[in-house]
């Protein structure tokens, strides 16, 4: 059978719209979500961001969890931990020493190791598998070779402590464009190009200091989100999503295609915990998280 130009144009462009609703679909809608869902498939293990959810408490949103299926909780108060693991969650990420005044300047290497000691020592007690850290703000006077050395070199001082304890220091990577809000997004961060912070890892040169790879600040950095997955698969420990651009819900409103993503996580073997660190925008927090974990359970 022979086929005009116009008409093979024709079935190209239909195949295209089509291929963009399923795109979308794909991103599930508010309207879509499950009132009652419940994680059946459970590959990926899911956990929680617990500030995003404040002034909800972390009992209750460790609650939440729990109903929805849900394994994991972190960024809560150490505090909370008993109570949380209580109701059967694993803390999935220990925190340290914060964003800001991290080892890019050398008169914070002290407290930033001490700390990190600290929350090794948290991880052990609570059984969790992951310590964060980060690179701090950058500093007028430091340069980029120096500030790299420096982090390299605190994170050297660290890494056996965290070795000798089966814990992993996770960096984290994070976007520096986005001004419109104190943690949507950290203008003057120095660890903002995700390949700069492997490098980074991969000059401290041991197993236990790995990426925490937050989708979200990927996306808006260097995109590219599936190829870096699966270029990366060896040093990422953790993963951190949000919806792109607002850090919002994940649905079809934001540019990512959670779904694709959850997907090339699975194929690259990974076991490790994807925690849920978006902003709820919703009136119901709680339909939120549900929507999250029906979006990201492939």
């Amino acid at each position: 059978m022979a086929f005009s130009r116009r008409h093979l144009l024709q079935v190209a462009g239909a195949a295209g719209l089509c291929g963009a609703a399923s795109a979308v679909q794909a991103q599930l809608p508010a309207v879509d979500a499950q009132a009652d869902f419940k994680i059946a498939n459970g590959r990926i293990r899911q956990s929680v961001m617990g500030w995003c959810f404040k002034p909800m408490s972390a009992v209750e949103l460790a609650r939440h969890c729990r109903a929805i299926g849900l394994v994991g909780i972190e960024g809560i108060s150490w505090t909370d931990y008993p109570a949380a693991r209580d109701l059967g969650l694993e803390i999935s990420l220990v925190s340290s020493h914060g964003f800001k005044d991290g080892p890019i300047t050398r008169k914070n290497h002290e407290a930033n190791a001490k700390k990190l000691r600290e929350s090794i020592d948290q991880a052990v007690a609570v059984g969790c598998p992951s310590v964060i850290t980060f690179t701090g703000m950058r500093e007028p006077g430091i340069s980029d070779k120096q500030g790299a050395q420096n982090c390299v070199d605190l994170w050297k001082s660290v890494i056996g402590y965290a070795e000798a304890r089966n814990v992993n220091l996770c960096l984290e990577h994070l976007n520096s464009r986005d001004d419109t809000h104190p943690m949507k997004g950290h203008p003057g961060y120095f660890g903002d190009d995700v390949d700069f912070c492997v490098d980074l890892i991969r000059r401290v040169d041991s197993p236990n200091m790995k990426l925490l790879f937050d989708v979200y600040h990927v996306q808006i950095m260097n995109g590219d989100v599936i190829r870096r997955i699966r270029q990366y698969k060896d040093v990422i420990g953790h993963y951190h999503t949000a919806g792109n651009p607002g850090r919002g819900e994940l649905d079809d409103t934001q540019e990512t295609n959670y779904p694709a993503v959850m997907k090339a996580i699975l194929e690259t073997g990974y076991q490790g915990f994807v925690a849920q660190e978006f902003i709820p925008t919703w009136d119901d927090k709680v339909k939120a998280l549900r929507h999250a974990a029906q979006v990201c359970d492939v």
